[in-house]
């Protein structure tokens, strides 16, 4: 069975109302791991192996907080609701990947500044890498959750080539800037 045709996995979460940290950890990692709410209590993700370790831990912590999670394996009941509930993921998905690309292009307008400032030291350099890990490791992330292959997917890796090939002139500039000698201009 390809993402296409297989079913969902749709989880039933009571959680009690107080105290609320327990409801907004269980929230966290359903949304962590890109699951689909679809009321309250109610979520679903496609039934693929990439969401299994994020569904058990929403369940280990719902069972801690004293609640409980029925687990459900489901599909459409017509067509046409197989295709909204896939539509509903899709669109998810596109959220997410929006989101991917603005803080891309955060982190190129960062960039920017700082070498319009000259600001060409190493613990800038050492914050804006690891800036760029944190988007390759979002960018994995939802590489591996995005199951239906959305069309933002290509240009989220194209961009965020880009940024690394940002990172890479900063880190050059700010090499070039420590190594000069004293007096020389930039």
């Amino acid at each position: 069975m390809t993402a296409d045709t297989r079913g969902w996995v749709v989880l039933l979460v009571r959680l009690p109302a107080a105290p609320s940290r327990h409801r907004v950890a269980v929230w966290r990692e359903l949304r962590r791991v890109g699951a689909l709410s679809l009321g309250q209590g109610t979520w679903a993700v496609p039934d693929v192996p990439v969401f299994a370790d994020g569904l058990a831990r929403a369940t280990r912590l719902a069972g801690e907080a004293g609640g409980e999670v029925v687990t459900l394996v489901a599909g459409g009941r017509t067509d046409a609701d197989a295709a909204r509930l896939r539509e509903l993921f899709a669109a998810a998905r596109a959220d997410d990947w929006a989101e991917f690309l603005d803080d891309c292009g955060k982190y190129e307008a960062e960039l920017a500044k700082e070498i319009r400032n000259a600001k060409f030291t190493l613990a800038e350099l050492e914050e804006e890498e690891q800036s760029l890990e944190r988007l390759r490791r979002w960018h994995r992330e939802l590489m591996a959750r995005d199951v239906f292959g959305s069309p933002q997917s290509a240009e989220a890796g194209e961009r965020l080539k880009q940024c690394a090939a940002a990172c890479e002139d900063y880190a050059e500039r700010v090499f070039a800037a420590l190594h000069q000698a004293p007096g020389e201009d930039r």
